[in-house]
């Protein structure tokens, strides 16, 4: 089983199970369901009356607006509850992990996470389409709102936020397909396939998990095994094949390793997004004197190769940023003191993460739509007991 990949360890690897023919049929693979629903739309010409409705459909149990049309009456009613095989017990450990570490896990889908989504030129590409390179706010936002829905008790019951949000995610990304289709800019059959839905699925779960490792945050291997449980329901509910979806801890590592050494590498529009993101937190923090802390930590993570990919600026802050993990540690020893120690810590975390989200919502509830049109100054261009990551293993 390889070590985490990583612009400096990607020159070679075994396929494994997931071979390179393997990979390329998830590629011409879309969401047969939400493509067909989000086809019906366009034909019939509702999608701005579908999407007038469902600004008012925000909450699971909560009766469908009058008026919907018949396509996506259907398939809302099809998607409004979780795969029948979940394992609730697991899911609430996924919750409680969530809960001890949110402020850590929000640090890693900001800063890992995203940054990884951009080290893969194709989906710069894509998210460069649909406007994220001039709002990367609301591209954080939405991801942070979806997250916090997740984790909430009751995000699959009656009043729970969670589902509805993911039934308009997963029309968003069928509309995206249907766009660059129709309007070819896309080099491939199907944009948003099967591959690039489980590739990142795995920068949120897996990838999240070695940030975590990185940052030197203490995590049980059930508490690894909860999370990135968590993250295969989620993948089912956005339309990934569960049957697609690796297994297990040790199968997302392989399946991660083998997606970022197809595709990671430099791009313009990676390097872009990512100077938008370091902007946008160096204007969340006061001031000007720790704005050097955002890029040494993104480098950090992600490590100097993908870092330089992604024109991340080098300073002194990137030496000083590697106690973190020690400064981490202090934390975690004040939480071992008692269950006051913990519940403060926790409060405290809940407490910076909504003040983060909040920081990037200005206050206000994102709204998954479906897109009429990919904004047109952005064309595809056509293509020239403490869970830890496996050790290495020497490769012929």
């Amino acid at each position: 089983m390889p070590e985490p990949a990583t612009a400096e360890t990607a020159s070679s690897a075994p396929e494994g199970r997931y071979t390179d023919a393997y990979l390329d049929s998830l590629r011409l693979k879309g969401d047969e369901l939400a493509d067909a629903t989000v086809d019906a739309l366009f034909t019939s010409g509702e999608v701005p009356r579908f999407n007038t409705l469902m600004r008012w459909f925000t909450t699971s149990g909560q009766e469908l607006p009058a008026g919907l049309p018949a396509a996506g009456r259907d398939y809302l009613e099809a998607t409004a509850r979780p795969p029948e095989w979940v394992d609730w017990g697991m899911m609430e450990q996924a919750r409680q992990f969530f809960i001890d570490n949110d402020v850590h896990i929000s640090t890693a889908l900001s800063f890992a996470s995203m940054p990884a989504c951009y080290m893969i030129p194709h989906g710069a590409r894509l998210l460069s389409a649909t406007h994220s390179l001039d709002y990367p706010a609301r591209r954080m936002a939405e991801t942070g709102q979806f997250t916090v829905y997740l984790m909430q008790p009751d995000a699959f019951e009656a009043g729970g936020r969670f589902l509805p949000a993911a039934q308009k995610v997963r029309l968003l990304h069928a509309t995206i397909r249907r766009h660059l289709r129709q309007d070819g800019h896309w080099p491939e059959p199907v944009a948003i396939c099967q591959e690039d839905m489980l590739g990142a699925l795995m920068m949120f779960s897996i990838q999240v998990l070695d940030a975590l490792h990185r940052l030197g945050v203490h995590i049980t291997p059930g508490g690894a095994d909860a999370y990135y449980y968590a993250w295969k329901v989620v993948g089912t509910i956005l339309g990934c094949d569960p049957d697609d979806i690796p297994p297990d801890l040790e199968a997302a590592r392989e399946f991660s390793d083998r997606y970022m050494m197809r595709y990671m590498g430099p791009s313009t529009e990676g390097a872009h997004l990512t100077r938008q993101l370091i902007d946008m937190y160096e204007q969340v923090v006061p001031g000007t004197l720790l704005d050097p802390i955002v890029p040494a930590l993104i480098r950090f993570l992600i490590g100097d190769t993908a870092a330089d990919w992604l024109q991340i600026p080098r300073s002194p802050f990137d030496t000083l940023i590697k106690a973190g993990p020690a400064l981490l540690g202090l934390i975690e020893r004040f939480e071992d003191r008692g269950p006051w120690a913990a519940q403060m810590s926790d409060r405290i975390g809940r407490l910076v993460t909504h003040l983060e989200l909040s920081s990037l919502t200005r206050g206000r509830v994102m709204h998954y739509a479906i897109p009429e049109e990919l904004k047109p100054a952005h064309g595809i261009p056509t293509p020239s007991n403490r869970w830890t990551p496996p050790p290495p293993i020497d490769h012929p």
